[in-house]
């Protein structure tokens, strides 16, 4: 009974140790480069770092390169706070390099910093190359726009641009600093500015170097993640005349009000015109019922005695002498002197 519980507990102790040797023998490699480069990793500790879901690949290697490039005698870099990065989704061995770049580049770059930036969702390593190497940003962005920024001068001529930004990475500023679309939009609202201000197109074309001083000063990098440091006009050209088409299009709406002023004005004297033909009308149909009475006035006349037989016939002879005259003058009817062709 006793050789039975001692080749059981001779069992047991032969599996924990063939288990202990063969997850020994899974990091032994990255233990023996921890040991060769001084990174301080025990072999307990990367075996806790599988059981706590932990790359232990990836935190060896990135405090290899930590201690290799001398970050670990400037930064408090624990392995416990690549292993809290790591769990937080960061990429360790990109703000390990990172850190080494700034570090050699020596820019103001922390452990803290870097690593608030990489879980932030900028890619830390190439904002560091863009600190220390300044690239060059197309205004405007030749991958959403092939077009120019069209701006017109103080005379009405079009202007054609294109520009080249030159920014360097502002790392203080990386979080929650504009991109690249601010700085682009930034610098072609002050471009078209800067153009429309000025007076001729002529000074344009003749010093672009102006505009590029001008839309610099005025402190386009505010609340970006970049500094400008330069801005230059790499292309500009001529386009149309603006003034002179408005000036145009303007004359032609002028001329058409004019048109329909006029039109209204002949229209409402057309309109006066039959208001008086409709009102003479009158005039000669109240004439005529007059007329149409003086024959009634005559008889009643005659019948009262007011009016005799030889006064009757004196008046006819003086209406016949005044028709005679008025023939022999060539007067019409409506007292008006008929033409001579008549």
């Amino acid at each position: 009974m006793d050789n039975s519980v001692l080749f059981f507990v001779f069992i047991f102790v032969f599996l924990a140790v063939l288990f202990l040797f063969v997850i020994s023998a899974q990091y032994f490699s990255l233990w023996i480069q921890s040991i060769m480069t001084k990174a301080g990793i025990s072999l307990p500790a990367l075996i806790f770092m599988r059981i706590r879901n932990v790359n232990p690949s990836v935190i060896v290697r990135s405090k290899i390169m930590a201690v290799q490039g001398g970050l670990t005698r400037v930064y408090p870099i624990s392995t416990k706070a690549l292993e809290a990065h790591y769990l937080a989704g960061g990429n360790v061995p990109n703000v390990i390099r990172a850190l080494i770049a700034a570090h050699k580049a020596k820019l103001d770059l922390d452990w803290q910093t870097a690593q608030a930036i990489d879980l932030a969702g900028r890619d830390i390593l190439e904002a560091v190359r863009t600190s220390v190497y300044p690239k060059v940003i197309e205004c405007p962005d030749p991958r959403k726009s092939s077009g120019t920024l069209d701006a017109v001068a103080g005379d009405g001529i079009q202007l054609k641009a294109r520009a080249r930004v030159t920014v360097r990475t502002n790392i203080r500023q990386l979080i929650g600093g504009a991109t690249e679309e601010t700085v682009i939009a930034r610098v072609g609202q002050g471009i078209v500015q800067a153009i429309g201000s000025t007076g001729s197109y002529k000074t344009v074309l003749e010093n672009p170097d102006n505009i590029s001083r001008t839309v610099l000063n005025q402190g386009l990098e505010a609340q970006t993640a970049y500094e400008i440091v330069s801005i230059d006009i790499a292309d500009i050209d001529v386009g149309e005349n603006i003034g002179a088409r408005l000036q145009a299009d303007q004359a032609e709406a002028d001329m058409r009000v004019a048109q329909a002023k006029a039109e209204q004005r002949r229209a409402a004297a057309k309109a006066r015109e039959q208001e008086m033909i409709a009102q003479t009308q009158a005039n000669r149909a109240e004439v005529v019922l007059s007329e149409a009475e003086i024959p009634q006035a005559i008889s009643a006349s005659l019948r009262s005695g007011q009016l005799g037989l030889l006064d009757y016939y004196e008046l006819r002879n003086v209406q016949a002498d005044t028709k005679m005259r008025a023939a022999i003058a060539g007067e019409g009817r409506d007292g008006s002197l008929a033409s001579a062709s008549k």
